[in-house]
């Protein structure tokens, strides 16, 4: 695993009513701070990436669907450097991601049916402090299509 991610499995309380999903609370050993929380809804096979934030920590859970979640990590003094991890979160593995800065990371809906990203980050949204790169740059050595294993 790339230094500095985490994964926090999440509890799910079902009834007959429903259920409640939880993602993150103030008292939570990995809860730093409180920026803003928000809502990425992906299609299947469309892939929203790359992205890497300075300053800001992610913290993604998946409440409706999958996606494929990519990491990569080219931090220059890091022991993970070079590395890239796949995690497959959502209906089938409800948990919590999080994302120090600095880490290039995006995602890909998989399945049949849209998902929805929620991200409780560090940090409200800054344009300045947010990187981007094409998802099939050459800079991040990264196929996204299927792999049959």
């Amino acid at each position: 695993m790339i230094e500095g991610i985490e994964i926090h499995q999440l509890k799910q309380i079902p009834d007959e009513r429903g259920k409640v999903m939880h993602m993150l609370r103030k008292d939570d050993k990995h809860f730093e701070k409180f920026g803003e929380i928000y809502f990425s809804m992906v299609y299947p096979n469309v892939i929203k990436g790359w992205h890497l934030h300075e300053r800001m920590t992610l913290n993604y859970t998946v409440v409706s669907g999958m996606i494929k979640l990519v990491v990569y990590d080219d931090r220059p003094k890091s022991r993970t450097k070079g590395e890239i991890d796949e995690l497959f979160i959502g209906k089938d593995n409800y948990c919590l991601v999080k994302i120090p800065p600095n880490i290039w990371n995006g995602f890909k809906g998989i399945g049949v049916k849209p998902a929805i990203v929620a991200n409780c980050a560090t940090e409200p949204h800054d344009p300045e402090e947010i990187k981007r790169k094409d998802p099939f740059s050459k800079d991040i050595p990264y196929n996204w299509e299927i792999k049959h294993k």
